[in-house]
């Protein structure tokens, strides 16, 4: 394997400018690639869905429900690394390989000290995350408590006096959930394509984010949407959902990164 120091962040590849609309034409591809091997994609899809089928379990059984949402959210935070595998598929479908599902669980060994790196900053960003979210929640809920399961739900989100928790989390996870998009947007998919370093992975799906900032607002606005329908519908939709995502992110790469001319 090439070292990646052969392709340094000095030498980023062109970010091509796309119109708005462009996600919708990813989407397309991802379910095309969906369609072209769905085996591979469905089991990918039910490893996500049983993971957090799980979680949710040991919360409900621990009795912290206090972490579902923050942890509903982790889940969209750590997805860029989880969705590796799928990467795989489509760049081995785009490359008229056999999609393996030995190899698919194995694609971090593409690149896997720099990989290793991504996945290590996206999980301090989650801690960071359930930290923060346990402290908001224990500002606002210290002298007055929740009541345990159903009625748990009742107090913290639809009741009216759980609004400036509701709004101050909202707002605060957003703005990290914003931040962490930016980093790995497409950070990923380059990482496993090229012997590229952490750093100038991340530059350039900084860069491609900045150029097309609406473009890559709606992407970020589907990807919530179909991520969140998923898990609503008990996480079994996550097994169609998360893979559709996960190949589409892979054309949204090709797509917006041009590696014939760098910058």
């Amino acid at each position: 394997m090439t070292d990646v120091a052969d392709i340094p962040s000095s030498r980023l590849p062109k970010v091509r400018k796309l119109d708005v609309e462009r996600p919708w034409a990813w989407l397309r591809a991802g379910w095309h690639d969906f369609l072209a091997a769905p085996g591979p994609c469905l089991a990918y899809g039910f490893i996500l869905a049983l993971a957090g089928m799980i979680l949710t379990a040991a919360i409900w059984f621990l009795e912290v429900f206090y972490l579902v949402l923050p942890l509903a959210a982790g889940f969209m935070l750590l997805g860029p690394i989880l969705a590796g595998g799928l990467y795989e598929i489509a760049r081995c479908l785009e490359k008229g390989e056999a999609v393996e599902f030995s190899n698919v669980l194995s694609a971090w060994r593409r690149n896997p000290a720099q990989i290793g790196l991504m996945g290590l900053a996206l999980m301090l960003f989650l801690l960071a995350w359930i930290r923060i979210a346990t402290l908001i929640f224990a500002i606002f809920f210290s002298d007055n408590p929740p009541r345990p399961e159903r009625e748990f739900i009742i107090d913290v989100f639809l009741s009216v006096e759980s609004l400036p928790f509701l709004v101050t989390g909202t707002i605060v996870g957003g703005i990290l959930a914003i931040l962490v998009f930016a980093l790995s947007a497409i950070s990923i998919p380059m990482l496993l394509d090229k012997p590229v370093n952490v750093f100038a992975a991340i530059a350039t799906s900084m860069n491609a984010v900045r150029e097309n900032f609406w473009p890559m607002a709606l992407w970020a606005w589907l990807i919530v949407f179909f991520t969140a329908g998923g898990i609503v519908i008990g996480y079994v939709g996550l097994i169609v959902t998360l893979p559709l995502i996960g190949l589409a992110t892979w054309h949204a790469y090709r797509d917006l990164v041009d590696w014939d001319s760098g910058s």
